[in-house]
Formats: structure tokens, C-alpha cells, sequence
């Protein structure tokens, strides 16, 4: 019953009961019984649609799909005022150019011709389900802006009796959520129509670089990968042109020029006054130039093998691929593989700058922020020319990722981390993220616009992207896992009439070089009482805008008070519930809105998290890595890297239950039981936990390897390998298994991830945070 709320008895030494602790895995599983069987379909304006560990089909109807847009509340306050009394925050977690499963249909392409996307004429406000035909089909007035406008002669079309036109259904801009149009040259850069992208890899050949393994497996695996550039049509060819270039000290570019027999070298040493050293012969179409850039690659390990050059640049490199860019005229993105700290004398030159003594001091806000300006400056000129640029780290010691990584965070690129990488134990998981990362679907030199009906707007925005006004997200580039958050607040009332509507739209350069714009609409219902507004919430987006807001604060907060405002909006939001919309009972007992049950598990986990309570192992590199890469997470990502997915594996209902995953259990120590094995499953990382008294030829096996599973020829082996490849599949990044032990040294890390424990950070047991959150409760309500 959506209408009633969870009582919890309550005692004052702050035994909370079983009762409490059941409800993760029994509200996930209660979901997935609910509304994993009917698909999910978008026609019905301001429904919450299911939890992100549902499996569940949509059938866009004219909202956008949950998998493009989630919203934190599907029904919102009309009044500022009561917004604010709910403190409930409004925000849309989006990504635009989202993958779909096999059985839904990716966005139509709609065609306008030379005439290009109608619009409105005050607001911009693209063609969509919520225009109004009126005078016979003559004008439309627009659901945003309300402004009229005429409906030019080549798109009208007669209206039915009930005031839709005709062709309502036949065109995706009138009934779908979701749909694309082809962009006229008016939406180009110089008002010229774009050339397909490059891709420019460069490869650190420093002494690290090299003794590690990395230069020796990115060239190899380019041999191949070259063939998997990503393309519209799988039967063509990729358009993408590519380049090469290494570097220590100084940069040395390739030219493979299809005519040469042998790819020739050009050194640029001084790295002060970067140009590109040759033009013709540096960025080439892979089939023709394929004999000459696959002996480049065998002759770069051979070249750099006996290297002793310890130091390296990082600014120089990438303003190289920028100028290489702006000198091709396109846009594109820069591969860099780094292994060290660039200490040689170069623009964006950086200094160790590690000390452990600010962590937990006021100060601590410097280690997140960059070491100066260079690097924000370049990011700059990357976004305007559509730059994009991917971090692939091989760190063994402080690197400043704080400042290695704004120009990929600013330009919608990714950072990718293999902390003391070893070639045997790293190689599955870096050729997986880096095949991903060539192939998966983007586009380049984009611009995204939220627009809202009057009433909000949004206001803020969070993710990897470059800003130059209030109003445009500029991205260098977008791929299929990246994510925007938006923030939104009013600026008028809204009624419960109209409800609100919102509005996204990014323009884009394909792969294949065409401009085109992907628009996704929602509504979402307005209320005037706060029982409606908590009945229509979705925890775990909530959780995702929370950790993002908290996780981008560090950067002018101290950490604790981070922390404090965090708690302090979460016991506001279930106070203002339980004075407002809960039946009276007594102040002893805990009542949570049905639909945020979770909120304070979830809430403790983000608290707890390595970036706002680290333990003593965890470096200042891998917090600012952390937090990088939340900016971006989709809700289902920063759900499992939040809480922790924990399997038990027992063999008879592996084998018995016809594919289907066995039921997950709480994520804490009492639910290991030493004859068991668990499969736990962070986002980043999976383990195998094998109990001390486990009795069990392939576990035995298993452990012998610590990494990968052995290939044995039995049901368990063969599902178990199942599971773990069906759980890589769902996520962004490949996920290295580790073999744990039960009380071995490696347990410790395990540990680390169950997230319903007391840490060893400090962080609180989830039992105990429930009775600090009831304290902060009722400490508001009296």
C-alpha cells in the first residue's frame, strides 16, 4: 500500500529491531516481484517507474525512458515554500545517449530537411508531445512557454476531433518521449558542416611506462583494436581517422603516410612552445595506412625498451592533439596512457604536493583542488575546439590525479586508474576498459540545454563538463555512460492542473561526422500537499544527487561539514514527513515514508564512503579518482558502488534455478557463514569470499589463482563464470575479481564493502546510524 508508512518500535538504549535491518534486499526483491512482469510504459505523466535493480522493458509513450532521465520526485511542491519545508531536492539524473537493451527501439531519426527542427519562437522549446495544434492545425502554442507560434506550410497537418492532428502517431516527435533530428548547417560550428572525428593516441615511453609492461600491451592490443573504431553502419568502415604519437621529455609524432614503406619519427623537444610538427601523414584512415602503422607499433617496445628516462610532461601533450585537431579542422578525442607525476620543465609541470597531516583538517578541501590554472585554461581551448581527452593512469606512487584529471572531467572524458600495475594480474582489466572505451557509441562537440516550463528552472548542474554561461553544458564529448545531473528550483508557483515539464536537448556530432540534435521530454505531476510529493520519490536518484552535491562540496568544505549538512538534510526531509503526513503516534517510534525506507542505509553507505571518511590505506589519489568518477555515475552505478551487491553461491540452487541469480543477502559480516561462498560486487570490483571450512574442488582451485576463475568442465564452475560475466556486462568499467580467503590478509579489503558494518574508518554500523538519525528526528521535531 503506497500510502502508509514503517514503523519501527523504538527503546531508548537504541536496540533496533530485525525488523529495521530486513529491508534492503526485501524492498528490492518486493520491487522486482511487483514490476518486473508488465513492461513499463512512459504514456502515464508522473509515475515513479521501478528500482534500478529491477529488470524491467519500457515503451516510451511520450516520456522519456527512465533509462535516459530519472527524476529524484515524480510528483513536486508548487510552491518554493514547500519545497523547502520538504527539503526534498529536485533534480533529473540524465544521460543523453544512454544504450538500450536488445528488445526497445533506439531513438527514431527525424528528417526535416533543409527546413530543419520546428520550434517555438520564444523559447526555443524543440517539437514534442507537449505542443498544443490549434486554429485547425494553423499554430501551436507551446507547453513550456505558452508563447503561439505558426506551424510552417510543408509540416501541417489537419486536426481529429479531440485536437490532435492525424499524424500524431506516425511522427516520434509528437508521441514519443525520446527521438532524434538531423541538424541543418545552421546548428554547425562556423555554419559548416562538420568532418568525422580523430582519435590521436599517445603513449608514455618513459622507464616506468616501459618496465611496467603498459607500452608493450597498448601496442599490441592497437593492432586490433584499429579495426574496431566506432562506426554507424557495422557493415562499413569506420570513418574515424587515427594518430600516434610517444613521449617522455619531449614528444616524438609519427608520420604513416600510406605511401612511406616506414613510419617516420619527428621529435618536438621544446615542449615550452608546442606545435605540430607535420601535417600531412599524421592523422590517416586505418585501411590505408594499416602496414605502416602496424610496423610502427612493433618497433615502439623495441625503440624504448632500454630507455633510463625517468621524468615526463602532461601539458605539452595534450595541447599537441589539440593543435593536431584545429590544424585537421575536427573534433575528436586523445588517448593518453601516463604513468607519473610530470615533474620535467614543461607548461602544467606539478610538484608532489601529498600530506597526509591535512587529511581530516580544514586544508584537506587543497588536496582536492588543482595545483594551479594551466590545466582549467587548456580545458578551455579543448572544449571549444571538441577536444575530448581519456586518462589511462598506471601510477605506482602520488601522481596529483586532483589535477591530471580536470582536462578529461571538463571535457566529458574519462579517467581510468591501475594503481602499481603488473602486466600478468592488470591485463584482462585494462584491455577491457580500453576496448570499451574505442568502440562504445558518442558524440563529439556537444551542447545540452535544459529547458523547463515556466514555474522551475534548473539551476545546477553536476558531471564532466565545461560551462561558459548559465545556461549551456558544453561537452567535448558524450558517450553512452556518461550522466548530467540537473538541479532544479522554482521561480513561480505551479499548479496541479498543468504539472511540469522538462525539457532536454543536446546537439552532437556522430561518429560518422552528421550534426544531430537527441531531445528527451518528461512531465512529472505538481502538488499541493507534502504526502504527495513523499509517495513519489525514488531513493536511490535521491542518493545519487546527494553524493554528488556532497562529493563536489569537498572542494570549498571542510569534510566534516560536508558530512553534518548531509545528515542534517536527511533528518530534515523524514521530520518534515513524519510532522506533516504520518499518523500521530508515539515519539519513541522511527517512521519512514514508505517509498524512503532506505534512505538512511543508503545515506549511512555515501557517509561512510572512502571519499568523505577514508581509512588510513586510502591515498589522496584514489579520493580524487572516487570522486571524479561519481560526477558521472547513472543511478544503477552509484547504487552497487554505494551498496554493495552481496551473493550467496550454493551450489544445488545455482545449478537448480534456470538462470535465475540467487537471492541477495544483507551486506554484513553476520550474514558470511564459514561454509559458504559469497560473490560481492562493488561496481569496481567483484570478490569471491571462500569460507574457512568450504569444502570444494573448484573453490580450492580458485584460490590457488586469486584472480581469475580456472576453466574447470562442471555445472558449478561453468555458472558461476556465468554470473560473473553477466554482472561485467552491466557495468561501465571491467571489474577484477579477487579470490578472498576467509581470514587471510585480503579479507580486509573485503570487509571494507560491507557496508551495513561498523568501518574501520569510524564510520557507523547501519543499526547505529538509524538511532543517530531518530536522535537528529527528534531533536528537529521538539
Amino acid at each position: 500500500n503506497p500510502h502508509q508508512s514503517s514503523h519501527y518500535p523504538h527503546n531508548d538504549n537504541c536496540v533496533c529491531t530485525a525488523v529495521l535491518c530486513v529491508l534492503q534486499i526485501q524492498v528490492i526483491e518486493d520491487d522486482r516481484a511487483n514490476k518486473s512482469s508488465e513492461p513499463f510504459t512512459t504514456g502515464v505523466k508522473g509515475q515513479t517507474p521501478p528500482l534500478v535493480t529491477t529488470n524491467f522493458q519500457v515503451k516510451d509513450q511520450g516520456n522519456a525512458s527512465p533509462r535516459f532521465v530519472r527524476c529524484t520526485a515524480y510528483n513536486i511542491p508548487c510552491t518554493a515554500d514547500m519545497a523547502k519545508q520538504s527539503q526534498v531536492p529536485l533534480a533529473a539524473v540524465i544521460k543523453p545517449l544512454a544504450m538500450l537493451p536488445p528488445d526497445e527501439t533506439r531513438p527514431y531519426m527525424v528528417d526535416h530537411g533543409e527546413a530543419g527542427p520546428i520550434r517555438c519562437n520564444r523559447c526555443k522549446a524543440y517539437m514534442c508531445p507537449y505542443m498544443q495544434f490549434i486554429e485547425g492545425g494553423r499554430r501551436f502554442q507551446c507547453g513550456f512557454c505558452s508563447c503561439v507560434t505558426d506551424v510552417p506550410p510543408h509540416y501541417f497537418q489537419h486536426l481529429d476531433h479531440t485536437g490532435k492532428r492525424v499524424d500524431c502517431c506516425d511522427r516520434p516527435e509528437l508521441s514519443l518521449g525520446s527521438y532524434e533530428f538531423v541538424a541543418t548547417v545552421d546548428y554547425c560550428k562556423n555554419n559548416k558542416l562538420p568532418q568525422p572525428p580523430s582519435f590521436i593516441f599517445f603513449i608514455d615511453v618513459s622507464y616506468n611506462a616501459v618496465k611496467s609492461g603498459m607500452v608493450n600491451i597498448v601496442c599490441q592490443e592497437l593492432k586490433t583494436l584499429l579495426d574496431y573504431l566506432p562506426r554507424e553502419n557495422p557493415e562499413a568502415d569506420s570513418v574515424v581517422r587515427v594518430g600516434f604519437v610517444t613521449y617522455n621529455k619531449v614528444l616524438h609524432f609519427y608520420n604513416v603516410k600510406s605511401s612511406l614503406a616506414q613510419p617516420q619519427m619527428m621529435v618536438v623537444s621544446d615542449v615550452s612552445d608546442m606545435f605540430l610538427p607535420l601535417l600531412d601523414g599524421f592523422l590517416v584512415n586505418v585501411n590505408d595506412s594499416r602496414m605502416v602503422i602496424e610496423s610502427l607499433l612493433d618497433q615502439i617496445p623495441e625503440m624504448f625498451a632500454d630507455t633510463r628516462e625517468t621524468e615526463t610532461v602532461f601539458g605539452p601533450v595534450i595541447q599537441a592533439g589539440l593543435e593536431a585537431l584545429k590544424a585537421a579542422d575536427c573534433a575528436g578525442k586523445l588517448f593518453l596512457f601516463h604513468s607519473s607525476l610530470p615533474i620535467a620543465e614543461a607548461p602544467g609541470k606539478l610538484k608532489n604536493r601529498e600530506d597526509k597531516k591535512l587529511v581530516g583538517t580544514d586544508k584537506e578541501k587543497s588536496l582536492f583542488q588543482p595545483q594551479s590554472g594551466f590545466y582549467s585554461n587548456l580545458s578551455k581551448e579543448c572544449v571549444a575546439q571538441g577536444c575530448c581527452v581519456d586518462l589511462f593512469l598506471f601510477p605506482n606512487q602520488y601522481v596529483d590525479v586532483a589535477t591530471l584529471g580536470v582536462v578529461p572531467v571538463s571535457t566529458g572524458g574519462s579517467v581510468y586508474k591501475y594503481t602499481y600495475f603488473q602486466a600478468e594480474m592488470d591485463r584482462e582489466r585494462f584491455l577491457n576498459d580500453l576496448r570499451r572505451d574505442v568502440q562504445k557509441p558518442m558524440g563529439f562537440d556537444a551542447v545540452m540545454r535544459v529547458r523547463t516550463s515556466t514555474g522551475i528552472r534548473a539551476t545546477d548542474f553536476f558531471g564532466s563538463f565545461f560551462m561558459s554561461n548559465t545556461t549551456d553544458v558544453e561537452l567535448a564529448g558524450l558517450d553512452c555512460d556518461k550522466t548530467v545531473t540537473v538541479e532544479f528550483r522554482h521561480d513561480d508557483k505551479l499548479s496541479e492542473d498543468t504539472g511540469a515539464l522538462m525539457q532536454c536537448a543536446v546537439l552532437y556530432t556522430s561518429c560518422s561526422g552528421q550534426r544531430r540534435l537527441r531531445v528527451h521530454n518528461m512531465a512529472v505531476n505538481c502538488c499541493s500537499q507534502l504526502a504527495d510529493l513523499y509517495r513519489n520519490c525514488e531513493t536511490d536518484t535521491i542518493i545519487n544527487f546527494f553524493s554528488k552535491y556532497a562529493y563536489r562540496s569537498l572542494l570549498n568544505t571542510p569534510t566534516k561539514t560536508v558530512r553534518d549538512t548531509l545528515v542534517n538534510q536527511c533528518a530534515q526531509i523524514l521530520a518534515c514527513y513524519r510532522k506533516n503526513c504520518a499518523s500521530p503516534s508515539s515519539a519513541g517510534q522511527l517512521i519512514l515514508p514508505e517509498c524512503m525506507k532506505l534512505l538512511p542505509v543508503y545515506l549511512n553507505c555515501v557517509l561512510k564512503s572512502d571519499v568523505l571518511q577514508p581509512g588510513a590505506d586510502v591515498s589522496v589519489d584514489d579520493r580524487a579518482y572516487l570522486r571524479q568518477l561519481l560526477s558521472c555515475m547513472d543511478v544503477s552505478e552509484s547504487h552497487v558502488f554505494f551498496y554493495p551487491r552481496l551473493l550467496p553461491l550454493v551450489r544445488h540452487t545455482l545449478l537448480l534455478d534456470g538462470g535465475s541469480l540467487p537471492m541477495a543477502v544483507r551486506n554484513s559480516e553476520e550474514r558470511l557463514s564459514k561454509g559458504g561462498v559469497y560473490l560481492l560486487e562493488t561496481g569496481l570490483y567483484l570478490f569471491l569470499w571462500v569460507g574457512s571450512v568450504c569444502v570444494s574442488n573448484l573453490l580450492n582451485a580458485c584460490v590457488a589463482f586469486q584472480t581469475s576463475l580456472p576453466e574447470l568442465d562442471n555445472p558449478f564452475s561453468q555458472r558461476l563464470r556465468e554470473i560473473i560475466d553477466s554482472f561485467r556486462s552491466q557495468r561501465s568499467r571491467y571489474m577484477k575479481l579477487m579470490v578472498v580467503k576467509q581470514e587471510d590478509k585480503a579479507e580486509l579489503i573485503f570487509k571494507h564493502f560491507l557496508c551495513e558494518d561498523k568501518s574501520a574508518s569510524g564510520g557507523a554500523s547501519y543499526v547505529d546510524f538509524l538511532c543517530h538519525m531518530h536522535k537528529e528526528i527528534r531533536q528537529l521535531l521538539s
